[in-house]
């Protein structure tokens, strides 16, 4: 049974997400988690405060946001996937890249979010 499943049937189909942005021209935070130390320190927080799932993501998916390469999207990712996996969180990857879903999966990532129908289908989920 997959980790996020047993969270789920745990809490009775309900968990809690917490959102960690480590872009600079997020619309949500307005950048404030770029910093590893900063977004570790979110991590800790969040989880602190009952989030179950962290969902990270290195690129904005508001209309009109420029693409990030892939090799961007993985160093402005840093550890943060990595920490919050060692520190009990399901992690999400939230990117429209391949590349950057299969390296956070490899990191410890466990759910892959994309607006994108290519990253899905590169894992073989559609």
């Amino acid at each position: 049974m997959s980790q996020l499943r047993t969270l789920l049937e745990a809490r009775r189909r309900v968990a809690i997400m917490g959102i960690l942005n480590r872009t600079p021209d997020s619309f949500s935070d307005g950048g404030l988690f770029v910093g590893e130390g900063a977004a570790r320190a979110r991590i800790e927080a969040m989880l602190s405060e009952g989030a179950d799932i962290i969902d990270i993501g290195a690129e904005s998916t508001r209309p009109g946001a420029l693409p990030v390469p892939d090799e961007e999207q993985i160093a402005r990712l840093g550890a943060s996937v990595r920490d919050a996996a060692q520190l009990g969180a399901i992690v999400s990857i939230d990117t429209t890249s391949p590349v950057v879903a299969a390296r956070a999966l490899a990191d410890g990532a466990a759910v892959v979010n994309s607006v994108s129908l290519d990253a899905a289908a590169a894992l073989g989920a559609v």
